[in-house]
């Protein structure tokens, strides 16, 4: 572009040429004038709004302020949401863990009066001294309850595995014959090398013999599938019962069987009542623990359980 300067002042006249660079200069500080023009009358007219009460300017004012409020009300509320949602899932994580609190304290025996996991513990103590208190802010709070919230699921794991070990153990405690299979002050004859009442030599008595009157109730010493139930010639009748990992129990000498082969017996149920069947001087139970079809002294298994702690057949 070329411009023409005319003058009466001047002797002649005088042209002035343009690039695109200039104008494109030129335009670049018209905007930035143009911009730096509409920033003052607009830090003007919030500064002086108060002041000059001007209606349209004060509007103007309360619309903005209602639209940062507005921005900051949605912004909380939004965290406040996301908040609740993990307060929610907490909630459901603690009711899962009072309910397997109960479990586990049943499963350990303990009595539910000690733990009472629907009541919050106590807490107490002085007002801090060595640091003025502080609140907590918005993110500060997200952060701890997301670090509580996984803290609750990792217990919530730990406590899953820990229950399924204690209900293992409980499971496998059942199997193993710890009850006394029937109602006896003492024994007649306990395990090892004795006298045969037959035959007056030494012999090997691979049980214990219980005194009990005839007709008393023999139960399973543990959980167990029946094995044989039927009459053996130096028996009389007996029962068999498999409690698995090699180990077998039998009882002689009843006057009957209540159980057949194949019978799934639990802990402490009636299998039949106490006789004088078979090699026998007399009412009495005879009971043997087998391991790998060795005789073991069943005294190792009882000791644990005294003559009270036999259930009371059904």
């Amino acid at each position: 572009m070329q411009i023409i300067l005319i003058s009466d002042r001047l002797a002649k006249a005088r042209s002035v040429n343009l690039s695109a660079v200039h104008l494109a200069g030129v335009l670049l500080l018209g905007l930035a004038l143009l911009c730096s023009a509409t920033s003052a009358v607009y830090w003007f007219t919030l500064r002086y709004a108060a002041e000059f009460r001007i209606p349209v300017l004060q509007q103007l004012v309360v619309a903005s302020q209602e639209a940062e409020a507005e921005r900051g009300r949605t912004f909380v509320q939004q965290n406040l949401n996301a908040m609740a949602v993990k307060l929610g899932e907490m909630q459901a994580q603690l009711t899962r863990l009072d309910a397997l609190g109960e479990r586990l304290s049943s499963l350990a025996g303990i009595r539910p009066q000690e733990f009472r996991f629907s009541e919050a513990p106590g807490l107490g103590g002085a007002a801090p001294t060595l640091m003025p208190p502080q609140n907590l802010s918005l993110p500060e709070f997200g952060d701890k309850l997301a670090a509580l919230s996984r803290h609750v699921e990792n217990r919530s794991d730990m406590l899953g595995v820990l229950e399924a070990q204690l209900f293992e153990t409980a499971v496998k405690k059942k199997l193993i014959p710890t009850m006394m299979p029937v109602e006896a002050p003492y024994n007649a004859s306990g395990f090892g090398k004795r006298i045969d009442p037959f035959t007056g030599q030494w012999a090997m008595h691979e049980g214990i013999d219980f005194l009990a009157d005839a007709g008393s109730n023999v139960v399973a010493a543990a959980g167990g599938v029946v094995q044989f139930a039927g009459f053996h010639p130096q028996y009389g009748f007996m029962i068999d019962i498999d409690h698995g990992n090699d180990l077998v129990t039998r009882y002689a000498h009843p006057s009957k069987p209540l159980v057949k082969e194949g019978d799934m017996v639990l802990r402490g149920r009636k299998m039949a009542l106490s006789g004088n069947t078979g090699r026998s001087t007399g009412p009495h139970v005879h009971f043997e623990v087998r391991f790998r079809g060795s005789a073991q002294n069943p005294a190792k298994f009882l000791v644990s359980n005294p003559p009270a702690a036999v259930a009371k057949a059904k």
